[in-house]
């Protein structure tokens, strides 16, 4: 049983640590002939490079990222692509003092409770620096679906920072790649600014997020029932994530304090097919694509890593204190947003992939 792996016939298998020599990703099931060069990969991950500003952590890693089999003479060839992207600003000793003590909302003890031994330079698999190798391979995926399904457009943005949320009236597309939160609202993304800051500087504390990744013109059709349902793939491919503790379809909890008279999304016939009054479903019903957009949001918990300190064991069963050095995201969030992005884009090729596996494209004819 592979548990580094997702996907079903375009599978993503990641390996490496956040403090050993390098991570990456071998990407297995990318249909032949489509476009790929590093370059195209970089993009995608230097929006989730660490270092970039006050407003993240500042581990310095150029995160670049070198092909090494898979692409010949800049096409995929259809055998596994494999990714590497090496570690080289690591600072081990900053984790010299915990390596016999457990970190509060860290998975340090639950490593060491299944596995005997754990990884404790920076957390090992369980750190947000495994996410790179998922950036990696969501590039992949994205130019397969440039070339299958090139209407297709992923973005993520924050939509909450804490208890601070966006204001919907001035949501702006164009503000999202304007800001160091990936946010829509510019107003908001200020009041963010200062609250990072007092959190980071003054309050030694951390706070979680919540991003919302929203695939439009995607076709209908994609996903199955019962178990294969492209919203049962979706909530799983976030829910890895490490730090994320929540995932939404659409109107997710809240659909709990609807009628259904107010859930259901009215269906009328336009010029070009279905149309819908509303997008309460999140662009999947019954597990299938409706054809709307496809609307995905994940809460990231606070990061663990904290100059606070908390109460905690050691290996031995002692009572001691946590103080957690290093260079640490106050909000993990901001860069998970590119990550949520590669799994969306990840999970779509790979249904997209399958119902041409299982229909050959073939659809109901509406009207």
């Amino acid at each position: 049983m592979s548990i580094n792996s997702f996907g079903h016939l375009f599978r993503v298998t990641t390996w490496g640590e956040s403090h050993g020599p390098a991570l990456g990703a071998t990407v297995d099931g990318c249909p032949p002939g489509v476009a790929i060069d590093a370059a195209g990969l970089q993009h995608w991950l230097d929006k989730r490079r660490p270092g970039q500003n006050k407003n993240t952590t500042q581990r310095q890693e150029a995160d670049a990222v070198a092909i090494l089999s898979g692409v010949f003479e800049g096409q995929s060839t259809g055998t596994p692509i494999q990714l590497m992207i090496e570690n080289t600003d690591q600072r081990s000793k900053d984790y010299g003092d915990i390596a016999q003590t457990f970190r509060p909302g860290h998975a340090d003890i639950t490593y060491h409770q299944k596995y005997g031994l754990r990884d404790y330079r920076g957390g090992g698999r369980s750190s947000a620096r495994e996410t790179a190798a998922r950036v990696a391979a969501g590039g992949v995926a994205r130019a397969a679906l440039a070339a299958l399904a090139p209407q297709v457009e992923i973005k993520g943005y924050m939509v909450q920072m804490g208890p601070k949320t966006i204001d919907r009236t001035r949501f702006d597309w164009g503000a999202i790649d304007q800001n160091d939160f990936w946010c829509p609202d510019p107003t908001v993304a200020a009041e963010w600014e200062d609250y990072l800051d007092f959190l980071r500087r003054k309050d030694h504390n951390s706070v979680g997020a919540m991003i919302e990744v929203v695939a439009r013109n995607v076709p209908p059709g994609l996903g199955a029932p019962v178990y294969g349902k492209l919203d049962t793939d979706l909530a799983a491919a976030m829910m890895s994530i490490n730090a994320v503790k929540g995932v939404e379809i659409g109107e997710g909890m809240a659909a709990a304090a609807l009628t259904g008279r107010d859930n259901a999304d009215e269906i009328f016939m336009g010029p070009d097919g279905p149309e819908y009054s509303s997008n309460h479903a999140g662009g999947i019903l019954g597990g299938i694509s409706t054809g709307q957009d496809i609307v995905v949001r994940f809460a990231v918990k606070p990061t663990s890593s904290i100059l606070s300190s908390r109460k905690s064991i050691r290996i031995d069963g002692s009572e001691t204190e946590v103080v957690t050095k290093g260079r640490h995201d106050p909000c993990v969030g901001i860069r998970a947003v590119p990550v949520g992005e590669a799994m969306m884009a990840c999970v779509l090729l790979d249904h997209l992939i399958l119902d041409r596996g299982q229909t050959g494209g073939v659809r109901g004819k509406i009207g």
